[in-house]
């Protein structure tokens, strides 16, 4: 593992669930993060508290990731009040549990813009200074869903397997470059969106329980301090998806 105190990241939708866990959890691997949200400002704040009062630099910058001006204000935010961003998590999503036949083209093109573009809008901003320093980490938080169907619908399960394919293109245009790109895949980490979601149960996964989001912030961490994996997909899931 490489040291990553005094590194910078940048994790989007790191108010609540899964984000905040992965930032409290490189703030304690040394980083200093950027807590991205969207409504939730209050929550953004009390993950920053809490990363200052572990002794990192943190602070919470409000911006719509799905819309190309709002990621460039984000980046340029970020960096001035942080430094140059060297870890970059895309975890920024949202869900919409619905039958097949109520699925409309404009929810079709909501989970496609806030899952996938967005990932695709803060890469590109990202990218171009990590290619300047040879080193970046870029994580994308997909799901099972991309390998399954999972239980939310196919709109769902199509934004996350897109940034399946994300990952590895960056992956291997980057990897000469110091910069590694990987995804992980977790199945029902017990947050908001999984207990809103009536067909998520803990008998579908093989280990018999939700999992935590600590788990999955353990993994994040790992691939922020691993230079040798690269364009892979890290399956969080307990079992449900076997490669």
């Amino acid at each position: 593992m490489e040291d990553l105190t005094g590194k910078v990241a940048l994790v989007t939708g790191a108010s609540l669930g899964i984000g905040r866990a992965i930032a409290e959890a490189l703030a304690k691997a040394g980083v200093d993060v950027a807590v991205n949200y969207l409504r939730h400002q209050a929550d953004a704040e009390e993950v920053c508290g809490s990363i200052r009062r572990g002794g990192r630099r943190a602070f919470p910058v409000q911006a719509d990731v799905s819309k190309s001006a709002e990621v460039t204000r984000l980046v340029k935010t970020v960096e001035e009040g942080l430094g140059p961003i060297e870890i970059l998590v895309n975890n920024s999503g949202i869900t919409r549990p619905q039958p097949l036949e109520e699925i409309r083209e404009e929810d079709w093109d909501e989970l496609i813009t806030v899952n996938l573009k967005s990932a695709f809008l803060v890469t590109q901003q990202v990218v171009p200074g990590m290619r300047r320093r040879h080193w970046g980490r870029i994580i994308n938080i997909s799901s099972v869903a991309a390998h399954t169907g999972g239980v939310v619908g196919p709109h769902y399960a199509a934004s996350k397997a897109g940034l399946l394919g994300l990952t590895h293109s960056y992956a291997g245009l980057l990897a000469r470059e110091g910069i590694t790109v990987n995804a992980i895949a977790p199945a029902l980490i017990y947050t908001q969106m999984v207990a809103a979601n009536p067909r998520a149960r803990a008998d579908l996964i093989p280990v018999g329980r939700f999992g935590k989001v600590e788990e999955v912030a353990e993994v994040a961490v790992l691939l922020a301090g691993n230079g040798y994996i690269n364009g892979q997909t890290l399956n969080v899931d307990g079992g449900w998806y076997m490669t």
